[in-house]
């Protein structure tokens, strides 16, 4: 699956100014208007079972109403990226980002921002204003900034519960897609606890939600809205299997709760660190257990144990030397440990493992696994480590 990161990237000096490649499909922008129909309501009527339908979406918005509502809220961020070329040029990437705070907060992805010597953040009202990072998770590719606002009375959009989001609910999104300012677009929740990595070796992106709503490079940072107005998402991702920059249907946000987790440690002015504990695996399911012989009919699998990682100085096993020779496999070997529990709590899944980790533990934290081994229960404490940069 080839997922790309949505941002604008241009050459820009005092000679010329050319849109150059968009490194990876990424929502990117600020927001825009759009005449398509409003999130319908049902009307009421005398039926109970109709009634019952309608109060679900009782509360919802019209899209226009939405837009009008929110657009306040949302901003366009340049992040000037350095000097490269012959003529000095400068590398600007143009993003998305939702003001969260009347104070100036800002909170955005992290591509968005990163590695940027300047950033400028354009308002709804067209006024600008420079920025600074204040804080970021890059692991989950959020990153917060802060604009000086100067006594400038800001709007800020009303964070949602990503948690209550039900597959088939309407959804919106608001961005800059290839430079064209304040565009809105609709969708529905395709999926959500997605897990998905933007690359090699890097740490996966838990409980993201699918859409279909079309967002296009320039859309990263921008906000994905229930038919409340309410901020559930962080446009971030494109699927792209061909390669070129178009709209499948088929996008990723970063949940908010998931930015809720980490917006104190960002708005303190931290890097928010995430524990490692270095293995690859897969879901043991009755059908695996007996072609393996586990022992076990649920669990985590360790398929590779990466050298060097918490995991490997406990003296975890994998099934496979490394992820080249798993890569290379077409079938699974016997031989890894099976997790079956973690600090007593019952394992059913990898990703229910991760999801542990992920928000009760820290780096530097101890853990103990249990695990199936040569068809023996054996306990593993394990130090975890942070996510390498």
């Amino acid at each position: 699956m080839r997922m790309r990161i949505i941002a604008i990237v241009a050459l820009v000096s005092g000679l010329m100014g050319s849109l150059i490649a968009v490194g990876a499909v990424e929502l990117l922008d600020s927001g825009g208007r759009n005449d398509n129909p409003a999130v319908s309501v049902p009307a009421s009527n005398s039926d109970e079972e109709s009634q019952q339908e309608a109060s679900l979406t009782d509360e919802c918005l019209s899209a226009s109403d939405i837009y009008e509502l929110v657009r306040p809220a949302v901003v366009e961020i340049t992040s000037t990226l350095g000097s490269s070329g012959p003529f000095g040029q400068q590398a600007q990437g143009t993003g998305t980002g939702i003001i969260i705070d009347a104070e100036g907060f800002i909170l955005t992805n992290y591509h968005v921002v990163q590695g940027a010597e300047s950033i400028e953040v354009r308002f709804a009202d067209g006024s600008t204003a420079p920025a600074t990072l204040v804080g970021s998770d890059p692991a989950n590719d959020l990153a917060v900034i802060e604009v000086d606002i100067s006594g400038q009375e800001l709007t800020a959009a009303e964070l949602g519960d990503s948690d209550s989001l039900r597959v088939g609910d309407p959804v919106l999104a608001i961005g800059n897609p290839f430079n064209l300012e304040a565009t809105l677009t609709q969708g529905i929740v395709s999926a959500v606890d997605r897990t998905y990595s933007t690359g090699a070796n890097t740490r996966p992106i838990r409980e993201m939600i699918q859409t279909d709503a079309a967002v296009n490079p320039g859309n990263s940072g921008g906000p994905l809205l229930n038919c409340q107005g309410q901020v559930i998402g962080i446009n971030t991702l494109l699927e792209n299997p061909t390669g070129e920059n178009v709209n499948v249907g088929v996008a990723f946000a970063v949940a908010i709760n998931t930015a809720k987790q980490s917006l104190s440690q960002m708005l303190a002015g931290e890097t928010v660190s995430h524990p490692w504990l270095g293995i690859a695996g897969v879901d043991v399911t009755p059908a695996v257990a007996q072609e393996l012989g586990l022992g076990a009919d649920s669990g985590a699998y360790v398929t590779v144990v990466s050298a060097g990682t918490p995991a490997d100085e406990a003296g975890l096993q994998g099934a496979f030397a490394s992820q080249d020779q798993a890569a290379a496999s077409s079938t699974l070997r016997a031989g890894g440990d099976v997790i079956v529990a973690v600090d007593g709590e019952p394992v059913s899944t990898l990703d229910h493992l991760a999801g542990y980790l992920a928000e009760r533990k820290q780096p530097g934290d101890s853990v103990e696994l249990t695990v199936i081994r040569d068809e023996e229960e054996v306990s593993v404490q394990v130090t975890l480590a942070e996510w390498p940069a």
